[in-house]
């Protein structure tokens, strides 16, 4: 039986789990009341005004049961504001609020330090090479 620790998807999922208690202790040692998960929701319906939100959980890879409880999170925080879209009373329109721009704006600089303190010493070739094997084997599965 092999180790683990010899197959390339043990360090591919170790490296997932670490970046991402990485990323939320960097939030959270900034003061923004917010999780990786709402930011990286918040931050792609910013990009994406338009998105549905079957699309915004295919794009964050979550589930549409956890993307709604991330969603109503948001509204509670009043970073987003859910109105009924005009065509379609079962759909809601998705749209940022003041304060919903103020944490983009805030965690934006936070990001972008914890991901260049991630990547630190990678290098834009490995860092493009890493994507390449990451896109063929998801190529692979699907």
């Amino acid at each position: 039986m092999e180790k683990i620790d010899s197959v390339l998807f043990y360090y591919i999922e170790k490296a997932i789990k670490t970046y991402r208690q990485f990323a939320q202790r960097e939030l959270k040692n900034a003061g923004l009341p917010i999780t990786v998960d709402q930011w990286l929701t918040l931050n792609y319906l910013h990009l994406n005004p338009q998105i549905t939100q079957k699309e915004l959980a295919e794009a964050v890879f979550k589930d549409t049961a956890s993307i709604t409880r991330i969603i109503e999170l948001l509204v509670k925080a009043k970073y987003i504001k859910r109105n009924v879209h005009k065509e379609d009373r079962r759909k809601s329109n998705l749209t940022i609020t003041n304060s919903g721009l103020q944490i983009i704006e805030s965690a934006s600089l936070i990001v972008e330090n914890y991901r260049n303190k991630a990547l630190k010493g990678i290098g834009i070739a490995k860092e493009e090479h890493v994507k390449m094997v990451m896109k063929t084997i998801i190529n692979n599965c699907q």
